[in-house]
C-alpha cells in the first residue's frame, strides 16, 4: 500500500494556496518588487493566508542602509 499525502500537508497547501490567492486579490503580482518592504508584504501576506480575509492586513517595512564609501 502507498502512502497518500498527510492531512498536514494538504491543509499546509490550502494555507499557502488562499495567501497567493490574497496577494493576487490585492495586486501584488502586478508589478516588480522593488523594495525589500514590498517583497516582504508579498510574503507575509501568502503565508498569512486565509487570516488575510479575517481583517489581518499584514506590511513588512524594512530600512537597508546604504554601505559606507
Amino acid at each position: 500500500m502507498g502512502r497518500g499525502p498527510s492531512v498536514a500537508g494538504i491543509i499546509l497547501l490550502v494555507w499557502l494556496l488562499i495567501g497567493g490567492i490574497a496577494a493576487y486579490q490585492r495586486g501584488y503580482f502586478g508589478g516588480t518588487t522593488d523594495t525589500c518592504a514590498e517583497a516582504g508584504t508579498v510574503l507575509v501576506t501568502i503565508v498569512a493566508g486565509p487570516l488575510n480575509y479575517i481583517g489581518l492586513n499584514p506590511a513588512v517595512e524594512c530600512d537597508v542602509t546604504e554601505p559606507a564609501p
